[in-house]
């Protein structure tokens, strides 16, 4: 059974940085890329960035750009996401996320339980 486990959330200042960390275990066949989710509170849940299976390739919100940054464990087992410059409208619930073969924003195939990311202004 596949897992992904996110850690590193928390509260931080207006301006200040987070770094996300996932890891994922258990059988996965083939190559996959990764992907960080957020959900904020009364809203759906949004595409944040997304990095390949080699981390040669990445994709990021407009939100985000410029600001975060997404990369990949040399295990490729793990992905990080360090957020920069955070705004209070980044308080949200963070979802690592993993699909099997090429770089996707949408359409995953496993996902963690999230990490609460509060930025207070």
């Amino acid at each position: 059974q596949v897992q992904l486990v996110e850690s590193g959330g928390g509260l931080v200042q207006a301006g200040g940085s987070l770094r996300l960390s996932c890891a994922a275990s258990g059988r996965i066949a083939g190559s996959y890329a990764m992907a960080w989710f957020r959900q904020a509170p009364g809203k759906e849940r949004e595409f944040v960035a997304a990095v390949s299976w080699s981390g040669g390739i990445v994709r990021y919100a407009d939100s985000v750009k410029g600001r975060f940054t997404i990369s990949r464990g040399n295990a490729r087992n793990t992905a990080y996401l360090q957020m920069n410059s955070l705004k209070p409208e980044d308080t949200a619930d963070y979802y690592c996320a993993a699909a099997l073969g090429p770089i996707r924003t949408d359409g995953m195939d496993y996902w963690g339980k999230g990490t609460l990311v509060t930025v207070s202004s």
